[in-house]
């Protein structure tokens, strides 16, 4: 069932299915933009897919019959709800999506719960093994994931540049949702690298979780609490970074060689 800002309304109201601030719930009510998103999943008959919080059914209506559809909500109102229209079309899961198994799924799509977007994405990049993800978050969160450089960049912008590339699809803004959330969100594409080292990718990013708790220490301080003072300068003499550069001032790249030194 399309979901539209003429129906919206009704629908809450007869179904009792109000969005709920705990769940950082808001839904949306642009169809044009819900299906420019699915679009963006190029879907194919064959592809296993995971929906998380698909709320009404935004993205549901243009998913459900172009692929074999898993949806994961941890509200029993929205499952009960999706049962309505889409019956037997879609398989329905009842939980916290960090508490099931994604790695099952060629590809993930939703809208994340903004109050938890960040410990979302880590889950699905060290959990999955999607070739593609299209995600919706708000645009503060994106920031974070992709600034390669400044107060913004952290070990989750590390992890996602190892494991993938990743692009802007679109903004959405806030009143495209009910109930309008308080800034813009934003719409992005992770495709994952065919060759990676994952697990290693994974340590670098629990390495650089442990860098960056003091990031106004320089990386040689932060290096020798993470192995020691002597090989931190060897490190980071090999790797030609400067001993007083800051955590934000290294790219992933560099933060990969350097796991891989250390672990020699």
């Amino acid at each position: 069932m399309e979901i539209n800002r003429s129906n919206i309304y009704d629908l809450v109201n007869k179904c009792s299915v109000r969005p709920d601030k705990d769940y950082g719930q808001n839904f949306l009510v642009e169809p044009l933009i819900a299906e420019k998103i699915v679009d963006s999943l190029e879907l194919k008959k064959d592809d296993y897919v995971l929906e998380i919080g698909p709320g009404l059914g935004s993205l549901t209506h243009y998913a459900f019959d172009k692929c074999k559809l898993d949806v994961c909500d941890i509200d029993s109102r929205m499952i009960d709800f999706l049962k309505i229209f889409y019956k037997e079309d879609i398989n329905y899961i009842l939980n916290d999506v960090r508490k099931i198994d994604v790695s099952k799924y060629d590809k993930i799509i939703g809208n994340l719960p903004y109050n938890i977007t960040t410990e979302l994405v880590t889950f699905l990049l060290t959990s999955s093994n999607a070739k593609k993800m299209v995600l919706m978050c708000q645009s503060e969160a994106f920031n974070r994931f992709f600034d390669l450089s400044g107060e913004n960049y952290g070990p989750v912008s590390v992890l996602l540049h190892l494991l993938g590339e990743s692009k802007k699809v679109l903004t959405v803004k806030p009143g495209s949702f009910y109930p309008a959330p308080k800034c813009n969100s934003l719409v992005f594409v992770f495709d994952s690298k065919p060759v990676v080292d994952k697990e290693t990718a994974i340590n670098v990013y629990k390495m650089c979780k442990s860098l960056f708790l003091n990031r106004r220490k320089t990386i040689l301080n932060n290096l020798s609490n993470y192995s020691s003072k002597e090989k931190a300068i060897q490190v980071l003499k090999e790797l030609n970074i400067g001993e007083n550069k800051r955590p934000e001032n290294i790219s992933p790249n560099d933060y990969l060689k350097m796991y891989q030194l250390i672990k020699k």
